[in-house]
């Protein structure tokens, strides 16, 4: 079987399973939504330790920008990766039907896609711009055009990330409706 033919057959056996036991469904779809609320706000509270805590923590104390800039930029891809990993788990745990299940969606979605973008295309640019900098973006004058472009994709970077943390809230605010409107099992 291809994998959109397994994935095709296991959608048609859970709908199967669910219209036969409706109560076991709202249960596993409490417990997804219960899974995306713990993962989300996993993911949202270390993004905002990094955000409000470390980074600035690093400008603060570490004797260059320069060494700061490489201390976040040890972090961010880790935090990047695990957003696009909750992200995408977010989308996954949210199956047709589920309670609050565009919230749930378009909030893993924005995630992923935040992070994805942070990640894999405005990264690289930054590392390629710092490699043709040097050991130090402060060295050069602020209207350096390389120092210019620096400062756009920085921010861009940031845009990115806090566009993802607003996503991840809406995927907790979404799953955490749906944990509390689901139905009591009796």
């Amino acid at each position: 079987m291809t994998v959109p033919a397994v994935a095709v057959h296991a959608s048609r056996r859970r709908s199967e399973r669910d219209a036969a036991d409706p109560v076991g469904a709202v249960g596993r779809n409490q417990g997804r939504a219960l899974v995306s609320v713990i993962l989300s706000a996993l993911w949202a509270g270390a993004a905002l330790i990094v955000v409000a805590t470390v980074a600035p923590a690093a400008f603060r104390v570490l004797p260059t920008r320069s060494l700061a800039g490489a201390l976040v930029g040890q972090v961010l891809p880790v935090l990047f990766i695990t957003g696009v990993i909750v992200g995408t788990l977010s989308v996954v745990l949210t199956p047709s039907g589920a309670p609050r299940r565009m919230l749930r969606r378009v909030g893993g979605v924005g995630t992923l896609l935040g992070c994805l973008v942070a990640q894999a295309i405005i990264g690289p640019k930054i590392d390629g711009l710092r490699q043709r900098i040097g050991p130090s973006v402060e060295a050069l004058a602020t209207t350096d055009p390389l120092r210019v472009e620096f400062g756009r994709l920085h921010g861009i970077s940031v845009l990115a990330l806090g566009t993802a943390m607003i996503f991840a809230l809406v995927t907790l605010v979404g799953a955490a409706m749906a944990v509390r409107e689901a139905p009591p099992l009796d």
